[in-house]
């Protein structure tokens, strides 16, 4: 549960949950649930090919570059894909509202690939598979975590905490209690670069508007530039006809007449 902005200890001021699922977030859930009961259905264990499994991943590389992405719509349990939807949903639907449903699934798959690389560099030679949307799901508790950190949730549907509190402790308890096959890297992965994303504005708006703007510079430049080597031929050029003017055409130089020739293409070219 969640309060729209401050807590003010009357009941009627909370609401449980952020509302009907967004559209990214009902297409990553429908995905994501087909895919478990395509697990619970096939008798082959198929998170073993499309799960991460790093020491595989660089053992037949590049016969597996699939997985740092599929690995996130598989899972290893109903409790593991439910409380990942269910965090998704959670935390996740204010954020689509925010930011549009393009910018979301792109920052999701972001996290979700984040974590597979975290794991594929620090544990490369891990042999079982790494399934589960944590990875993307910790990105996404991070961008909550930063754009409504003064928001209230109900911890264990009792107590009131403010989200900048209560999402680190999540993350606390979560590593606590956690058995030895919960992959944690790629948790860190997810968060990390759910962070970096966040903070170092991986949406290159501004990298970008310093380009367009060195760009926009240079052209300028080289404009000035055009523009006084046509000033400099238009003053040879009326000397020139200025010379013609007084001698003749047939009695200027070579190199006058030349030079004519090259200035009439070169600023030919100019008006085009």
């Amino acid at each position: 549960m969640s309060w729209n902005d401050h807590y003010p200890g009357s009941p009627s001021s909370f609401r449980i949950g952020p509302g009907l699922l967004s559209p990214v977030i009902k297409y990553l859930m429908i995905i994501t649930g087909g895919v478990f009961f395509i697990q619970l259905l096939v008798k082959y264990p198929i998170e073993l090919t499309f799960g991460l499994t790093p020491a595989v991943f660089f053992r037949e590389f590049p016969n597996y570059l699939f997985q740092p992405l599929t690995y996130m719509f598989f899972h290893a349990g109903f409790f593991h894909i439910f409380f990942n939807m269910f965090s998704l949903w959670m935390f996740g639907t204010e954020i689509e509202q925010s930011w549009g449903s393009r910018s979301f699934l792109k920052f999701y798959l972001l996290c979700g690939l984040g974590g597979a690389l975290i794991s594929l560099a620090l544990n490369p030679g891990l042999s079982r598979p790494i399934v589960g949307a944590s990875g993307a799901i910790y990105g996404v508790l991070l961008a909550y975590w930063i754009m409504f950190p003064d928001r209230y949730l109900l911890i264990f549907f009792i107590f009131p905490m403010k989200v900048r509190w209560a999402i680190p402790l999540f993350a606390v308890l979560n590593f606590l209690a956690a058995g030895p096959n919960v992959a944690h890297l790629a948790h860190l992965g997810g968060a990390l670069v759910g962070f970096l994303y966040m903070k170092a504005d991986w949406r290159l708006r501004r990298p970008l508007q310093w380009l367009k703007s060195l760009r926009h510079k240079r052209k300028v430049n080289q404009l000035e530039k055009n523009r006084q080597k046509a000033e400099e031929i238009m003053r040879r050029v009326d000397a020139i006809l200025d010379k013609i003017n007084e001698v003749g055409i047939e009695n200027i130089s070579r190199d006058d007449r030349k030079f004519l020739e090259e200035a009439s293409q070169i600023l030919s070219k100019n008006d085009k």
